[in-house]
């Protein structure tokens, strides 16, 4: 774990409320219906847990650990160019729930709480939710706007697209 901070408070509020969104953030809520069953739930959550479903989507992941836990820091790089430092600030490994989130640190584009959660409901419906609250802490982040919330929710989509094909759930809508 580096000496970095993070860039934002109250670090950890994904933990027990995902749809958290403190004053001056912008929220994300995107749920994606994964599939049915046990099997689906593990083969989602391995993926989710272990970087897979991210390099699935073609994004960069340096971790210091070959599996997210809390304090490892993470360095995301988009489109091969922008490098976005993150720490992870819980995990959850859990009987119907598993997942983490990533708090920004100094350098990110955002500043705020990024959460990949994969839940099995009690009717065995698994399903992931991708939820954060962010704002712009650089320039290029402020200058596109509306436009780069857009894209923030498209890559949520993405997520459970991929996720939904790495899980062996439902084919691809």
């Amino acid at each position: 774990m580096s000496s970095a901070t993070f860039t934002y408070e109250p670090v950890g509020a994904t933990r027990d409320d995902l749809t958290f969104c403190p004053p001056g953030f912008h929220p994300l809520l995107v749920r994606t219906r994964l599939g049915e069953g046990q099997e689906v739930f593990q083969r989602a959550a391995e993926a989710v847990l272990t970087w897979e479903m991210h390099r699935a989507l073609g994004v960069g992941i340096d971790a210091g650990a070959d599996r997210a836990a809390p304090g490892t820091d993470v360095t995301v790089t988009l489109a091969g160019v922008i490098k976005a430092p993150c720490r992870i600030i819980w995990t959850a490994e859990e009987h119907r729930r598993a997942g983490w989130a990533y708090g920004t640190l100094e350098g990110h584009p955002e500043c705020g709480e990024e959460a990949f959660v994969v839940d099995r409901t009690g009717d065995g419906t698994v399903w992931l939710t991708v939820a954060a609250f962010s704002k712009a802490a650089k320039w290029y982040a402020r200058a596109g706007g509306p436009a780069t919330r857009g894209l923030q929710h498209a890559y949520a989509r993405r997520c459970g697209a991929v996720l939904r094909r790495l899980s062996g759930g439902l084919p691809e809508a």
